[in-house]
């Protein structure tokens, strides 16, 4: 449940910043907290009613209306997610490279505790603690809203992979004592072609880092029910999937256990020869219990990847597309599906040499 996530992660003294540094207010229904392509001033935690979120389409895009025709969409917006009391909307400090790619507005008549944006990132950098419960619960509303849009849209559109976006934006975020622990305690590993990685509903042992080949994401398709699918991998039996993501070189995988007790919900299989750094979970765990400091940057990233692979995912859908044609001119006002932010540049590349210096070190080992 939503409404549990914010009280399980955060501690009482949480709980009490919030409530004396944001303002709780009513909002009527219709009224927008979140408008697409726009970056807001404040993090809104919705207390009580309804919210829905919607993938505009605006009418006056040529490209947008042919994405809902072909999908059969209205051209007012297509409603992908309704949000119940516990959720967070909002911009989050440090999550994510661009404005958000929905709207969110009110259904009926809610309330809203919200934290002005510039107190909040004040906050989560003095307070390591406090950064630490917060992203991790982030992480966790985040996980939850992707795996719905993957039961929504995931099983009609194939949703490519992004080439080392994962690991430059890890790379980029964590210490150089981070790195160096991650390399001391993990182990590369060769994975052969048509090797299962992670299974669906099964166990994960390890963080894994792709390091260099391509593996396939896939969801089950079949009418079995969840028990029957988990004795069926036990035994050694296939079940019938659709392909929705491919992995490249600098990918994470299996980081969904590190912030919640649910089991995948996919399966990960290598397509070619593949090499992986792997960090054993026991090891990753008992690490974020004991460096407060680590764990803040950890589950920092980790939301940062899961706003991202969410963001990638309505982008790859269709929704709010936008393309650049040679010779148009560039709209100052308009996001641009290639489009680089200048604020993450240097970051990446930083985190660019970072991972050619860890290959070139684990491929010699």
């Amino acid at each position: 449940m939503t409404t549990e996530v914010l009280l399980k992660e955060l501690n009482n003294s949480d709980i009490d910043w919030i409530n004396l540094t944001g303002r709780r207010r009513e909002i009527s229904p219709g009224t927008v907290l979140v408008q697409e392509g726009k970056t807001p001033n404040n993090l809104h935690i919705l207390l009580d009613g309804t919210l829905k979120v919607t993938i505009p389409q605006g009418s006056n895009n040529p490209l947008n209306r042919a994405f809902a025709a072909i999908e059969g969409d209205e051209f007012s917006g297509r409603e992908i997610a309704r949000l119940s009391s516990g959720e967070v909307v909002g911009d989050i400090p440090f999550v994510g490279f661009r404005p958000t790619a929905t709207t969110v507005s009110a259904i009926e008549k809610s309330l809203v505790m919200s934290i002005p944006r510039q107190q909040l990132a004040v906050k989560l950098q003095q307070d390591t603690g406090f950064a630490a419960r917060f992203y991790r619960a982030i992480a966790i509303l985040f996980s939850d809203r992707l795996q719905n849009i993957i039961n929504q849209l995931g099983r009609s559109n194939q949703a490519k992979g992004q080439p080392l976006r994962d690991v430059l934006c890890v790379l980029g975020e964590l210490n150089d004592s981070d790195i160096d622990w991650m390399m001391a305690c993990g182990t590369p590993q060769k994975i052969p072609a048509n090797t299962v990685l992670i299974r669906e509903r099964g166990p994960v042992d390890a963080l894994y880092v792709l390091l260099g080949g391509t593996m396939s994401v896939f969801i089950s398709e079949n009418e079995m029910n969840p028990l029957a699918r988990a004795f069926a991998a036990i035994e050694g039996g296939e079940t019938v999937g659709r392909e929705i993501a491919r992995l490249s070189k600098g990918e994470i995988i299996g980081e969904t256990p590190f912030i919640d007790t649910r089991l995948p919900s996919a399966t990960v299989k290598s397509l070619e020869d593949s090499l992986v750094l792997s960090i054993p979970r026991q090891e990753l765990a008992t690490k974020l219990q004991q460096d407060v400091g680590f764990a803040a940057r950890f589950y920092r990233v980790i939301a940062t990847l899961l706003s991202d692979r969410l963001h990638g995912m309505l982008v790859k859908f269709g929704y709010g597309r936008r393309v650049y044609t040679k010779g148009q001119p560039l709209n100052d006002n308009v996001e641009y599906e290639d489009e680089l932010d200048f604020n993450v540049l240097d970051r990446m590349a930083l985190a660019g040499s970072r991972f050619d210096w860890m290959l070139g070190h684990l491929q010699r080992i």
